[in-house]
């Protein structure tokens, strides 16, 4: 890791007064020349006074949403590393220069904290956050490349050029999965990097939703399926109006080999519809499929257009 890299720590702030002191300074002890920044979004407690008593540069996001807050922080912040955590102390501060070293010495461009905790412990890791990151991040692996483990986890370390060609639209807890499917698409090097995991501190609160946060993550990953891979969408829609319409129109066609007959012609109308609406699918997916591929060359284009990190 090189001291004249600058370092920058992003903290998403809500309500976080039990622990955001805590985080701040573990920030600062561990890597003492990097500076601090808290986003606080519309927290109603001590956050902003703690954070600031603390020594971070506190700045405020009000449109509510932890992808809104990322989205900002990407936007106003220049640094040559990014340090992406929460200020909510679950995560392994400790473990940053180890990460930022990965990133450095591969010229890698994001190094994701997979997260190990005591399984036995229901208040660090919740069975169904585990069961639905496994099934989140499984059906990513399928859809977009199996490089990570942890689609989920909040805390990265990033290079300028991730964070400057990041074209971020989520709003919440779905940022997470946005941001990997961003590196996924463009083929950026990347890794991961076991950390602890820990509980959340007493009369500290977690802000997620199983079942809410879960959809909402599984709604980002199909809109981005169609954004990124319309030809597998469309193609999937495709063969599901296929089958749709062979299904229909079988017990049609067995009767008119026996019979010469049609008897149910508004089944046939459906069948001859239904079909139809499967090429039209299946053209929408190939055109739209060069249109994203044009897309994701202008990506890249932008993305080789940041200077690299320097690792000299």
């Amino acid at each position: 890791m090189k001291k004249s890299h600058d370092i920058a720590f992003l903290i998403p702030c809500f309500n976080e007064e039990v622990a955001i002191t805590k985080v701040v300074n573990n920030c600062k002890e561990t890597i003492p020349e990097a500076k601090v920044y808290v986003f606080d979004n519309n927290s109603t407690d001590k956050t902003i006074g703690l954070a600031k008593q603390a020594g971070a540069i506190v700045k405020q996001e009000h449109t509510q949403g932890k992808g809104n807050v990322v989205r900002r922080m990407f936007a106003d912040i220049d640094a040559d590393i990014y340090i992406l955590c929460d200020g909510d102390m679950t995560y392994d501060i400790a473990s940053a220069p180890k990460m930022i070293n990965k990133l450095v010495q591969e010229c890698q461009d994001m190094v994701v904290a997979t997260r190990v905790s005591d399984r036995t412990s229901e208040q660090t890791y919740p069975m169904g956050h585990v069961f639905g990151n496994k099934a989140l991040t499984g059906i990513v692996g399928l859809l977009f490349g199996n490089c990570f483990s942890d689609i989920l986890s909040g805390y990265r370390v990033f290079s300028r050029r991730f964070v400057k060609s990041f074209p971020a639209i989520s709003r919440g807890f779905e940022i997470e999965t946005e941001l990997t499917i961003h590196a996924l698409e463009l083929r950026m090097p990347v890794s991961e990097i076991k950390t602890p995991y820990y509980a959340r501190p007493i009369d500290s609160e977690s802000k997620l939703s199983t079942f809410k946060d879960g959809s909402r993550i599984l709604m980002v990953i199909i809109f981005l399926l169609k954004e990124v891979r319309p030809l597998l969408f469309f193609g999937s829609i495709f063969l599901l109006l296929s089958l749709i319409a062979i299904v229909l129109s079988y017990p049609l066609f067995i009767t008119y080999i026996d019979t010469g007959l049609v008897p149910r012609f508004p089944t046939a109308i459906l069948a001859s519809g239904t079909m139809i609406l499967a090429f039209l699918s299946l053209a929408c997916g190939a055109i739209l499929d060069s249109v994203s591929r044009g897309r994701r060359e202008v990506k890249r284009m932008h993305y080789l257009s940041i200077k690299p990190l320097d690792t000299h």
